[in-house]
Order: structure tokens, then C-alpha cells, then sequence
């Protein structure tokens, strides 16, 4: 007879292979026709968090109320079944369990320290009501596509020579990501997922829809001979042996397969059930913690150099809301990078302010924006970059204009046919308007020997610009570029233009 857990298994790593199958397919070649946002849109988390933030609930994340649901009937089957990191923290502690007997029960008890995640949550939903959407720093969906996209599959590939990529992708800050990835699965080795236990948010959000389900783990007090058998595999720490936390049980059903005498069932309750511990966090705290939230948000908001100045080199992906909007939308997740067909989109720094960071961004240099590709709008899971079409992109009938992401700047003195007296002309040559943008005059210019020689300097018409990228990728100067485009122009923002105006 196949038991619950095996029953949990199964669908685990069916839930797991989903996950990597959908990032796998997620490029230019094989995405056509799937739903690769799918696991991201089912994340109650997200959901509430940009309802908070945007005021409107995405359409594609109304999948979300499927867990909402679930988790108010059944408890956070969410965390063992479906959600990856859980999935993948569960598998790396079964590799750690080295440890039996006492040893394991002591490690599988509940501590005082796995509130901190009710804490965490809260922070980051006071930070939502400033317009503050911070929670893809720690939300497991976000974070486990965020570290796959930048890190891991682009370490698999390097490594392996196989992989989702014709070559190898470079990301900005993805040693940080990485690390960050690892240490979460090593911190298995010291306690059992002590990420789900102890630091995540979306955990802590289904604790608390959890706490009134109907069905949930019991225990019969006549068949219980405190063998403690059911904590000695218990993946929540959820004290099965005594008043279960219905909080903290990610309904691994370990405890029950392991009972020798089958006092633990899942279902509702009966006549000699045990009773269940209800959420035990200090109210004093929670008030100390929300107040100091309201002080600090107001802080961080100003801080925020995105929300009061035009950062130059702050180029948003096509498609992408005015940037307050954008940041009220954007949970980091990096889904935008994973299609990205020549690297261009890059995890933020410092570039759009604290709550920037991790957020996508252009860096020419590394690549540029393909002319005729809106990938990235059709990933994102939140719509802080909406889908648009190739049309309104390259502003095709009925589109008056096209998407501009910024304006061109050539420097005078790097750039070869004005500095050096040397031909060239690539920029005009790969832009891809029509009419082109960089456009070039031919001159005479004498040498130092008295000699003539004939060149074709280049000009930027901004009207015609769109900000692509591909004239500063493409550059010969490589160290620093001779034409570098600043996010100037930018269609999606009504105050950062260029001052200057013909006639004026």
C-alpha cells in the first residue's frame, strides 16, 4: 500500500522537476506556448504583497488563491509538496541525517527562534503599505529562480558544457546570489530546514492561514506509548508527540508512516485526539516590531535615489512601468534574465537605490536589447514589465512610436573617427531603425603630416534613438565605450527627458 509520504514524494519531485523543466524552457527557442511563470504564480505571497503595493491583483496571479484555499482546508502542504526550496531543503537534511535517536528529537523540537519568520513577514508587509515590495529578497519561489537563473544552471553549463544556453551567460552580482543559495542548503546541516523553520516568510504567511483547518495531523491519545518516534522524522518541528503546531507542520507525513502503533492520522478529528498548540509569539513583540517598521520605511523610502532622481545608467527592460510603479511590482525574481536572448538584463546594484537592488537593468556592455524580442514581458510574473507586442515595440502600425529606452551619446574623445582620425563607422552600421539613428557626415580632416584624409564622423538624431544598446555593444573601444546610452528619453517616464529642445 503506498503511504502518505510516499504519496508526498511523488508529488514532490514531480512539483521539482516541473520546476527545473519550466526555467529549463524558458529561452527564445522553446518557450513559445508554455506557461514558465506557472510555480511563480502560484505564490500567495507575491499576490499579496503587489495587491498591497499596486493596488490590483495581476491576472495571472489569481493562481494563488488555489494555495490560499488549500492551506485554509488542509495546513501548509504548500511547503513539503509543491514549493521548490522546501523541496530541495527537505531532500539536503535527508542527506545531513546523520544524526538518531535523541539527538535527532533534540534537533526536531520546537525553538522560541522559529517565530523569526513571523517577524520577517511582517516587516516586509509594513514595508508593502509605504510601497516598499521587498519580499523577493526571501520569498522561496523568487529566490530559488533568482539563484537558478544567475547562478546555478550558468555554473552547470560552465562546468558540465551542458545546459539550456549556446554559451555560457554572464551575471552581475551572481557570486553573492549563489552563495546566498548555498548557505541556505549547508544551514540543513546544523538544523533541519532551518530555512522553512526559521527565516521564511511565505512559511510564515501559511502558518497563519493554517492555524483553523479543519484537517490536519492527530494524534490518539490511547494508542500513544511516547516512543517520540514521529519527532524523531518530523521535517517542521512541529511537536507531533505532544500538542501539535498546526503552524509549523509542513505536512511531510513522516510522523505518521513512522508511528509503530498508528496513533497519528491525518484527517479530522475524533473523540480521543489530541489536543493542538495554537501560534505562540509574544503580542508585545509583534506591536515593538510593526512600530519600528513604520519608523524605519519612511527612511528607507527616501533614501531611495530611484524615486527622486533619473540614474543614467538605470535602463529598464522594454515594457517595464514608470519606475515607481515598477518597484511596486518587481519581486526580483529575475525570470526576465532567465529568456533574455543576449544577456543584457542584469541584476541591479546600488544603480536604482536600496530597493533597486536585484532588479533588472540593461548593461550594454555585456549585451543589448534584440530589435524584434519582448520575452521578457512574457515571463514576468507581477506585469512590473508588461507584455507588449513586437509592433508596439518597434512602434509598427498602430503604434505611432516605438518603446524608447533611452538616448545615445557619443564621446568625442574616445570615439575613433573624431579622436583618432581612424574610419569607422559600426555604430551606424548595426543600428537597427529606419530610418537609422546614427547617421554620418562626410569630412576632410588634415593630418599631422599636411596630408588629407577622408572620414565619416557619426551623429545621434535623439528622435530617432530608441535606446537598444546595440551601437555601445558594439563599439571597438572596449574598455569605455565611444557611444553609451543613459536612460534620457525613456518612454516610460514622463519627467525623465532631455532638457534641451529644438527652438528653444
Amino acid at each position: 500500500m503506498v503511504g502518505l509520504r510516499n504519496i508526498r514524494r511523488l508529488y514532490a519531485g514531480f512539483f521539482f522537476g516541473l520546476f527545473v523543466l519550466l526555467l529549463w524552457i524558458s529561452d527564445f527557442k522553446h518557450m513559445q506556448g508554455y506557461a514558465t511563470d506557472l510555480l511563480l504564480s502560484l505564490d500567495p505571497l507575491t499576490a499579496l504583497a503587489t495587491v498591497l503595493t499596486s493596488g490590483t491583483l495581476y491576472g495571472g496571479l489569481a493562481l494563488a488563491l488555489l494555495i490560499v484555499v488549500g492551506t485554509l482546508f488542509y495546513g501548509r502542504f504548500f511547503c513539503s509538496w509543491i514549493c521548490p526550496l522546501g523541496i530541495l531543503n527537505q531532500f539536503m537534511g535527508w542527506l545531513f541525517s546523520f544524526r538518531r535517536g535523541v539527538q535527532a528529537c533534540h534537533d526536531n523540537r520546537y525553538r522560541p527562534i522559529f517565530q523569526l519568520k513571523y517577524f520577517i513577514l511582517l516587516v516586509l508587509l509594513v514595508a508593502t503599505l509605504f510601497g516598499l515590495l521587498q519580499i523577493g529578497w526571501l520569498d522561496p519561489l523568487a529566490l530559488m529562480v533568482r539563484s537558478f537563473t544567475t547562478a546555478v544552471l550558468p555554473a552547470w553549463h560552465h562546468v558540465s558544457g551542458a545546459g539550456p544556453y549556446i554559451k555560457t551567460p554572464l551575471f552581475q552580482g551572481a557570486l553573492l546570489i549563489g552563495g546566498l543559495f548555498i548557505g541556505i542548503l549547508l544551514a540543513n546541516r546544523f538544523l533541519p530546514r532551518f530555512w522553512c523553520r526559521v527565516l521564511c516568510p511565505l512559511g510564515a504567511l501559511l502558518g497563519l492561514l493554517a492555524l483553523r483547518a479543519p484537517y490536519r495531523i492527530h494524534r490518539d491519545l490511547d494508542r500513544c506509548t511516547g516512543c517520540n518516534k514521529c519527532q524523531w522524522h518530523c521535517q517542521g518541528a512541529c511537536d507531533p508527540q505532544g500538542q501539535l503546531r498546526v503552524s509549523e507542520c509542513h505536512l511531510c507525513m513522516n510522523c505518521i508512516e513512522s508511528c509503530p502503533e498508528g496513533a497519528l492520522h491525518f484527517g479530522l478529528p475524533q473523540q480521543r485526539s489530541s489536543a493542538h498548540q495554537s501560534l505562540d509569539i509574544n503580542r508585545r513583540r509583534v506591536m515593538e516590531t510593526a512600530l519600528a517598521s513604520v519608523m524605519l520605511m519612511p527612511m528607507i523610502q527616501r533614501s531611495a535615489s530611484a524615486r527622486t532622481l533619473s540614474s543614467a545608467g538605470l535602463i529598464r527592460p522594454p515594457g517595464a512601468l514608470d519606475e515607481v510603479d515598477f518597484l511596486a511590482r518587481c519581486i526580483k525574481c529575475e525570470a526576465c534574465m532567465r529568456v533574455c536572448p543576449t544577456n543584457v538584463l542584469q541584476p541591479a546594484l546600488l544603480e536604482g537605490g536600496f530597493e533597486g537592488i536585484w532588479t533588472p537593468l540593461l548593461n550594454n556592455q555585456i549585451g543589448y536589447c534584440e530589435h524584434h524580442c519582448v520575452l521578457c514581458g512574457q515571463v514576468c510574473p507581477t506585469a512590473a514589465i508588461r507584455p507588449i507586442s513586437v509592433a508596439e515595440k518597434v512602434g509598427a502600425k498602430p503604434f505611432e512610436q516605438p518603446i524608447k529606452l533611452g538616448t545615445a551619446f557619443f564621446d568625442h574623445g574616445r570615439c575613433l573617427p573624431w579622436a583618432m582620425q581612424t574610419p569607422c563607422i559600426v555604430c551606424e552600421e548595426v543600428c537597427p531603425t529606419s530610418p537609422k539613428a546614427i547617421w554620418y557626415k562626410k569630412v576632410e580632416i588634415p593630418q599631422r603630416n599636411g596630408t588629407m584624409i577622408a572620414l565619416k564622423q557619426p551623429y545621434v538624431e535623439p528622435d530617432q534613438c530608441i535606446g537598444c544598446g546595440i551601437c555601445e555593444n558594439q563599439c571597438p573601444v572596449d574598455d569605455q565605450r565611444a557611444i553609451r546610452v543613459t536612460s534620457v528619453g525613456e518612454s516610460r517616464s514622463q519627467t525623465n527627458k532631455m532638457l534641451l529642445k529644438k527652438g528653444g
